[in-house]
C-alpha cells in the first residue's frame, strides 16, 4: 500500500461524514424544492448563497440534481465563512485598540 493510499484511509471517516452529510443536505433541500420552495429561498437569503452564482450553476450543469447543487454551494459558502472568520479574528487575549 502506498503512502498516498494510507493517508486517504487515515482520513476517510471524515470523507465519508462529508459524503454523509452532503447527501443528507441534498435530499433535504430537494424536498424543500417540492413541498416548502419559500423556506428554501429563506434559508439561501440568510446563508448569503450567490443568487446569480446559484442561477449559472443551475443553467450549466445538468448532470447532478438541483439539491446536489445547492448543498454545495452551501458547503463551500460555510467554509468561506469559517476562513474568514479565522483570518479576521483577532487571538484572544488582545485588548488593544487595533483589535476594534
Amino acid at each position: 500500500m502506498t503512502e498516498l493510499e494510507l493517508s486517504v484511509k487515515e482520513y476517510l471517516p471524515e470523507f465519508q461524514f462529508i459524503d454523509n452529510f452532503k447527501y443528507e443536505l441534498s435530499e433535504y433541500i430537494n424536498h424543500l424544492i417540492i413541498k416548502d420552495f419559500q423556506k428554501l429561498v429563506y434559508i439561501l437569503y440568510r446563508m448569503d448563497i450567490s443568487e446569480q452564482k446559484l442561477q449559472s450553476l443551475l443553467d450549466h450543469n445538468t448532470e447532478n440534481t438541483a439539491g446536489d447543487i445547492i448543498a454545495e454551494m452551501i458547503i463551500e459558502r460555510q467554509q468561506q465563512k469559517i476562513e474568514s472568520r479565522k483570518k479576521f479574528t483577532s487571538p484572544k487575549g488582545d485588548c488593544s485598540e487595533e483589535a476594534w
